[in-house]
């Protein structure tokens, strides 16, 4: 498990293949609000880099 991903959320077990991290998957839930939010005004590339800062926010405050 990686420290800064988080591991993953949904590992693949049946091949060389590690599936998607945990810090994809909570970027993915905080991308889902980002972009459903009619008051967003913002690029792409804007809305990845806030989703992904939740994300990173999420990893540091979880508990191991």
């Amino acid at each position: 498990m990686s420290g800064r991903d988080g591991g993953g959320a949904f590992p693949r077990t049946h091949n060389s293949e590690s599936g998607m991290t945990l810090r994809d998957h909570f970027a993915g839930l905080a991308m889902q609000a980002v972009l459903s939010d009619e008051g967003f005004i913002g690029t792409p590339e804007q809305a990845a880099t806030y989703a992904y800062s939740v994300a990173d926010a999420m990893l540091r405050e979880r508990v191991w």
